[in-house]
């Protein structure tokens, strides 16, 4: 399967990269060539809409290591009902996804600067991160900064399996393709329910 983004969100998605390309000459936010970040950056978040579908309006998302949006700025744009917070320790891709926020005015998207150790407790109903580290620490991050019982979505590379799941989590692979930077997965991460 490939991601395929709501056409809906072209405009606004054509606005970002262009943004990006122009705080890219000035503040290296990214190697990715211009070429690959429509498809690296945007149509790879779009593999995480179908798991946004179940969230009621008012949720809570939090993007963990969120760099320049991704993918917060997608999931943002596709479900403005929800409050989708990008978080980062990097102040200078903070700078940029704020100045995104404003551009493209996308009032529920909230960056928020710091370290995930650091920053107050977030609740979130929802969370996800793209390509941040092992499911050990992502699941630590998120007991701090989820409400109990919530899901985490990573996105990770084929070689997702040889981690270790961490107890008391039940990981289910949804395995997608993108054109040309080849296999990815969605790895759904869902806490065990008490007494199972």
């Amino acid at each position: 399967m490939e991601p395929r983004l709501p056409s809906e969100l072209n405009p606004a998605l054509g606005r970002y990269l262009v943004l990006l390309d122009k705080w890219n000459r000035t503040h290296a936010l990214t190697a990715l060539p211009p070429g690959a970040r429509r498809e690296e950056l945007l149509q790879d978040a779009a593999a995480l809409l179908p798991f946004l579908a179940p969230l009621p309006p008012g949720s809570r998302v939090a993007d963990l290591g969120t760099g320049m949006g991704s993918p917060a700025v997608v999931l943002a744009l596709a479900r403005p009902d929800l409050e989708v917070f990008g978080v980062d320790a990097s102040s200078k891709k903070m700078a940029f996804l704020r100045q995104v926020a404003l551009e493209l005015s996308i009032p529920n998207l909230k960056p928020l600067h710091g370290r995930m150790e650091d920053l107050p407790a977030l609740e979130a109903d929802w969370g996800t991160a793209k390509a941040l580290g092992s499911l050990d620490m992502l699941l630590g991050w998120w007991a701090r900064h989820g409400r109990p019982g919530s899901p985490f979505f990573a996105l990770k590379g084929p070689d997702w399996a040889e981690e270790r799941v961490p107890s008391g989590w039940t990981a289910t692979p949804h395995p997608y393709s993108l054109p040309t930077r080849g296999q990815r997965v969605v790895v759904a991460l869902k806490p065990d329910s008490p007494g199972a």
